[in-house]
């Protein structure tokens, strides 16, 4: 087992070292919910005060075209595209999550014609089930949506199967589906494949265009570092994007839409998969936020992601005597940026942890996470929160009754 000296060895060591400075770390907090909000880069503020003071507040409506405002959903994009494995010109940042699963799930049913079954899996990330089955109900029986296990997923693709949407890597365990396999049996069959990214992109290499992934969409404000609620983005493979007929024609999607036609003409390429207004200042986070991969090898923040994880899992064996059920994959390679602990008073624990300075997060019923930013979290983290999560163990600190109230968020 490493001692702290051999971690802190480990930092000195590290090729992603440089990356820390970029972000603002309070003292005194060891952070590992970088898998749920990322921590804010150093420089979103002054970006966010010369967007507000300087572009809103004296440019004004000038600001569309003088700063580029009406560019920002492209720009944003090519910063995500090479952290994605995608095209610059088959990604646009737009929305929430939530609305581009929506647009790009409701576009491949119409392509995909008549076949009528949307597959996914027991698992997947909730926010995704409940979108597929507002389409399903909104189809009013025209379509099917079937939940599998994740082990029946492959051996139940047929030509009934118009698209199998998926969460890369599981919110709860970590575990990453094989993208290339998977796209590979679905394209055999003739479904479209399409990829939640959330809980990926960020903290490990992804290769849409080589692993044969057809649609993908995520959010901004994990790994991307693009704050609070930050815009999410769509990814469509190039071959497919004058294909689809996205649901949500607004006047940002339209051809030319400061010519004001009464009629709809879908844009070429991505612009199609736009909607409304971009939001300006959420984007401008974004942007600073992808800021902080600049120079960075996403195969070294995979290799750091797992090596973090295995050093967490080495230590809770060894210091916590049993107390906690192993509830991810113990190798690396097949779990992302993230480990996870079951105990049956988890949400108690884990308050305890924050309390003194561990910050992570709990997923009902018992599951505990722990989540590594690859960029700022370091091996002497990863030491110093499982010595305090011993401590709370072996002193019984979260047998206290107000660590057991619940809070509106877990």
């Amino acid at each position: 087992m490493l001692a702290r000296d051999d971690c802190l060895k480990l930092d000195a060591d590290d090729p992603l070292a440089f990356a820390r400075t970029r972000f603002r770390l309070p003292e005194g907090i060891i952070y590992l919910d970088g898998n749920s909000l990322g921590t804010l880069p150093v420089t979103t503020a002054a970006r966010l005060a010369a967007v507000i003071e300087g572009e809103w507040g004296r440019g004004l409506i000038q600001s569309w075209n003088k700063a580029d405002w009406i560019g920002l959903p492209s720009r944003v994009a090519k910063r995500i595209a090479p952290l994605i494995g995608a095209g610059e010109d088959e990604v646009i940042a737009a929305d929430s999550t939530s609305v581009n699963l929506f647009k790009l799930a409701s576009a491949a049913l119409k392509h995909q014609a008549p076949r009528r079954v949307i597959l996914t899996e027991r698992e997947n990330f909730p926010t995704d089930q409940y979108v597929l089955q507002g389409l399903e109900a909104l189809f009013d029986g025209a379509i099917k949506l079937k939940t599998l296990p994740r082990e029946a997923l492959l051996s139940s693709l047929d030509d009934s199967v118009a698209l199998l949407a998926l969460t890369h890597t599981d919110y709860k365990t970590g575990a990453i589906h094989d993208m290339a396999a998977i796209s590979a049996a679905a394209r055999k069959v003739g479904a479209l494949t399409l990829w939640d990214l959330s809980h990926s992109a960020g903290a490990m290499e992804l290769a849409l265009n080589r692993d044969g992934a057809d649609l993908a969409i995520g959010c901004g404000y994990k790994y991307l570092n693009g704050g609070p609620g930050a815009p999410a983005y769509l990814s469509v493979a190039r071959h497919l994007q004058d294909k689809l007929v996205q649901p949500l024609s607004g006047w940002m999607g339209h051809a030319a839409p400061f010519d004001f036609s009464d009629r709809y003409r879908p844009a070429d390429g991505m612009l199609r998969f736009l909607s409304g207004t971009p939001v300006v200042l959420g984007m401008a986070a974004l942007d600073e936020g992808l800021k902080t991969f600049d120079g960075v090898s996403m195969r070294e923040v995979q290799a750091k992601a797992s090596a973090l994880g295995d050093l967490f899992l080495s230590l809770v064996e060894a210091q916590c005597d049993g107390e906690f059920e192993i509830a991810c994959s113990r190798d690396g390679t097949r779990r992302g940026s993230q480990v996870s602990l079951r105990h049956p008073d988890g949400y108690a624990i884990m308050q305890a942890l924050i309390e003194g300075g561990v910050i992570g997060d709990f997923r009902s019923p018992d599951v505990m996470r722990f989540g590594f930013a690859p960029l700022y979290t370091r091996y002497v983290d990863v030491f110093d929160a499982v010595e305090k999560l011993a401590g709370i163990m072996e002193r019984g600190l979260w047998r206290e009754q107000r660590f057991s109230i619940r809070a509106a968020v877990t």
